[in-house]
């Protein structure tokens, strides 16, 4: 956990990214200690309104990856020509920087496991000339994130 949540650890992401990305990843694998730990720890590097887009970010992609997953996977061309109407306000405006919150999106849908938001998350951040390193550092960020909350919850149901 240390090493993917520090510079070093993260290639081409910067400390307010990596925290940003974190606390989305952390939200997304639902463990409410380990999300009041990272915010915690991030208390120093991250505004409230920051923090609120690392939230934003997880809320989304928690709508948006259900519902795209299921256009994908159900094999009917024609959900894709119709219109989603899924509230989305907050993207204009998410609290954070945009590549950050298209960092954060891009690992909760890792985590949630929508290939089609990844490859769009992706595609936008390359546009933006994001590094490949940057983005797989998000993607490894939000890996570890998961398996730590994964095991803590085993851990916590254990005891």
């Amino acid at each position: 956990l240390d090493s993917v949540l520090s510079e070093s650890g993260a290639p081409g992401l910067v400390q307010k990214q990596i925290a940003i990305i974190a606390l989305a990843s952390a939200i997304a694998s639902r463990h409410a200690p380990l999300t009041r730990a990272l915010r915690g720890h991030f208390a120093d590097v991250l505004s409230e309104a920051e923090a609120n887009g690392a939230r934003a970010a997880a809320a989304i992609m928690g709508m948006n990856n259900i519902y795209y997953r299921f256009v994908h996977l159900v094999e009917d061309e024609e959900y894709a020509t119709l219109r989603a109407s899924l509230r989305m306000n907050v993207m204009s405006n998410p609290g954070c920087e945009k590549i950050d919150f298209e960092l954060a999106s891009l690992a909760v849908s890792a985590i949630n496991g929508c290939g089609m938001c990844m490859a769009s998350h992706e595609k936008t951040l390359r546009k933006h000339e994001v590094a490949a390193t940057s983005i797989q550092s998000a993607a490894r960020i939000a890996a570890v994130l998961h398996a730590v909350a994964v095991a803590l919850e085993q851990a916590d149901a254990a005891a």
